[in-house]
């Protein structure tokens, strides 16, 4: 199902997509990824991959997604953790953080010339890990109740496992806060800022790009105040039923990244 546009909009010459629950599943390619891929590339669209994790590195990334048969250059993939420290590079030029986080989030500031200690940094930074420790969460919290300033990667506050939900940024930047009284600023998904930093390494406009995501709540609300169009598909959080909830609407809702497939040489122009 696609609901038509009510005015007519330029060609579009870029995509943005979410990748969990968009193209792929924990470990699996859902059915029409590779397909997705393939047809950006063979219609010659500048795309990004996007994801509100931060615990990978792109390269890591590209590899977990070739392994499912979706082959993406490394530069193609876009973090959480690599619109924060573009973000904090254009605020502080070599600055200083101390950094809850894995290789994602430490490559990406190292990349973007900070120093990562944990004595007297302008930030602290509370990205994704498999193993927060109690220890780093209350080095943080003295950190910020010294001064320094509070950046979360992004607000999700859960992750799924194999064997359950586990707690993500979000929830431990909740602990944080509730002990400093301190709210972080939150970079990615749903601030339309990591739309921006998308659509600067692209070098896109938002009037000719899209956004493909599986949630009402950050993908879509993301794109539309980055003033993108977007597109919903419904193998992933949100379900055809709940769109009716929300005061916005994503400018075409699918039932899978199958059916955008045809999508990007219609948009092509």
């Amino acid at each position: 199902m696609t609901d038509p546009e009510p005015h007519p909009r330029p060609p579009v010459a870029c995509w943005l997509s979410d990748m969990d629950g968009v193209l792929v599943r924990e470990e699996s390619a859902i059915p029409g990824a590779a397909d997705f891929v393939r047809t950006l590339q063979q219609h010659d669209r500048r795309f990004l991959l996007l994801t509100n994790n931060s615990i990978f590195t792109a390269r890591d990334l590209r590899a977990r997604l070739r392994s499912s048969g979706i082959d993406v250059p490394e530069s193609a993939i876009w973090t959480s953790a690599l619109a924060t420290a573009k973000f904090l590079a254009d605020q502080s030029p070599g600055g200083s953080a101390y950094v809850i986080g894995e290789a994602g989030m430490t490559s990406a500031l190292h990349d973007s010339g900070f120093v990562l200690t944990d004595r007297d940094p302008e930030y602290v930074v509370l990205g994704e890990t498999r193993t927060y420790s109690f220890e780093s969460i209350t080095r943080a919290i003295r950190l910020i109740e010294g001064g320094a300033r509070f950046i979360a990667t992004n607000p999700d506050a859960t992750g799924p496992s194999p064997f359950g939900t586990l707690p993500a940024t979000g929830s431990v930047a909740a602990l944080i806060t509730r002990a400093t009284g301190i709210e972080p600023y939150y970079v990615g998904k749903p601030n339309p800022l990591m739309m921006r930093s998308a659509l600067n390494q692209l070098e896109a406009h938002s009037e000719s790009t899209v956004m493909v995501g599986d949630r009402m709540d950050t993908d879509v609300i993301a794109g539309i105040e980055a003033g993108l169009r977007t597109v919903l598909v419904l193998t992933g959080s949100t379900r055809r039923d709940d769109v009716a909830r929300f005061p916005y609407r994503p400018t075409r809702i699918v039932d899978s990244i199958a059916d955008v497939v045809p999508i990007v040489a219609e948009l092509a122009g």
